[in-house]
């Protein structure tokens, strides 16, 4: 479901909102880069089906699958590359401390469009080594901070271009867990939980989702085989102009030999184990890492005040959608 606030109307046209777009990106992935020590890779679109390799998500979206002529097999575009990056970081012989960072882009065809989602995914993927010592909480929220900085310096550059834009981005962090969240607002769904705590706090992140909380329910899906349940997490900013929260960031320390073999028990995933990438894993033969996505398209709107996420990209919608948003003068991309 879709909904724009009466009286919105983007604070740039068509043409600045272009040229916002390319200094958002560009600045940001320098920053990035600088921050975390990042060197840019070359990211498949798609990877070979069967391998284990692509990223599962909830475990019920279905892949955009396609049969090659050439090799007499399957390939699949991509969810994201949350496992690809950390075989690459082993092939391209990265160390402890440096990471990499992909222009990824992917089809996500199962998605439920709204204001903030889409078929369309671009985002920023990234994936750095990390020693044994560093698999703990604060590396994590250290990683996090960095992170922000990066979206602040984005932000002030910016906005002295345009400044039009108005939008504020706090750079205080509150970490909080889902089951502290839970805690807190009892009574709440994992959704309004967000918002209430966003609201409150405007820069958030929250930490350990993927499993059971005290009530039985997860706060959000995570597939068993990428973060470490434990050390994890998600980064959200309260967005003013749709007043709600949006996630900009899903990241987190990723599975050791341990915290795979148990996420797969608890998943039901076992049959996972016998996929080329779950043995490399499990047999100790990728790196220790840390990554995330970062959602291009996702920043763009926080930071040029959108209300629709068809403002900053180009996608396909609905013609309920597209109805709407020429009723409410929204240009769709």
């Amino acid at each position: 479901m879709i909904t724009v606030p009466d009286g919105y109307s983007s604070k740039l046209g068509l043409y600045d909102t272009q040229n916002a777009i390319g200094k958002i990106k560009n600045v940001f992935f320098n920053a990035l880069c600088e921050n975390l020590n990042l060197k840019r890779a070359t990211a498949p679109l798609f990877v070979q089906s069967n391998t284990g390799i692509n990223d599962d998500l909830n475990g019920v979206e279905r892949p955009v699958k396609f049969d090659i002529k050439a090799t007499g097999g399957y390939a699949e575009v991509v969810h994201s590359l949350a496992k690809w990056k950390r075989l690459a970081l082993k092939r391209y012989d990265f160390y402890v401390g440096k990471g990499l960072i992909t222009d990824m882009n992917a089809i996500r065809r199962d998605e439920e469009l709204d204001n903030l989602h889409s078929v369309y995914v671009d985002q920023w993927d990234w994936e750095k080594v990390i020693s044994e010592n560093d698999r703990n909480l604060d590396y994590l929220k250290n990683t996090v901070r960095l992170i922000v900085d990066a979206i602040i310096k984005t932000h002030d550059e910016l906005t002295a271009k345009y400044p039009v834009l108005n939008v504020k981005i706090k750079k205080d962090i509150k970490f909080i867990t889902s089951q502290e969240l839970e805690d807190l607002y009892p009574a709440l769904s994992p959704k309004e939980r967000e918002y209430a705590i966003v609201k409150k706090y405007e820069t958030v992140f929250i930490m350990q989702i993927g499993g059971k909380l005290k009530s039985g329910i997860v706060h959000d899906g995570r597939a068993p085989d990428y973060d470490d349940w434990n050390l994890n997490g998600d980064l959200l900013f309260y967005h003013k102009t749709l007043d709600t929260a949006l996630e900009v960031s899903s990241m987190g320390i990723r599975v050791d030999v341990n915290s795979l073999d148990r996420q797969l028990k608890l998943a039901g995933c076992d049959d996972r184990r016998n996929l080329m990438y779950h043995k490399m894993l499990l047999n100790g033969e990728l790196p220790l890492t840390i990554g995330g996505g970062i959602g291009q398209s996702r920043l763009c709107m926080l930071l040029l005040e959108k209300a629709h996420i068809g403002e900053v990209q180009s996608s396909v919608w609905d013609d309920e959608t597209i109805n709407y948003c020429n009723e409410k003068g929204v240009t769709l991309l």
